[in-house]
């Protein structure tokens, strides 16, 4: 019975943590477990679409001298390393790590 109890319990405080909240606000929760991690992967920027927001495309990293290869499809990142306010400097070919954080993809790669 115990057991059971525990998996309703575990169900419940999953619930509550996926909730919206009111009209304007949407309550975001992260839930990690022993030996979670934040997946990261390799990308190229591809373009800048706005200020300090960049189109990248993964990148699979092969042997000593070869090209990394493009994977899949573009997608937006932000580089944390730029101003929020001003137009991104960072040139097409550039390559990052890029990490997932709550919503949002992001980089550090300074200018």
């Amino acid at each position: 019975m115990a057991g059971g109890a525990n998996i309703v319990d575990g169900q419940q405080i999953l619930e509550r943590l996926a909730r919206k909240g009111s009209e304007h606000i949407q309550e975001v929760s992260v839930v990690t477990s022993p030996g979670a991690r934040t997946a990261g992967w390799a990308v190229k920027v591809k373009s800048n679409s706005s200020y300090n927001f960049y189109n990248v495309i993964a990148v699979v990293i092969g042997d000593a001298g070869s090209i990394p290869v493009e994977i899949g499809g573009q997608t937006q990142a932000v580089n944390l390393a730029e101003s929020f306010q001003q137009q991104g400097t960072l040139s097409a070919g550039t390559y990052a790590v890029m990490f997932r954080v709550g919503d949002k993809n992001v980089f550090h790669v300074k200018p």
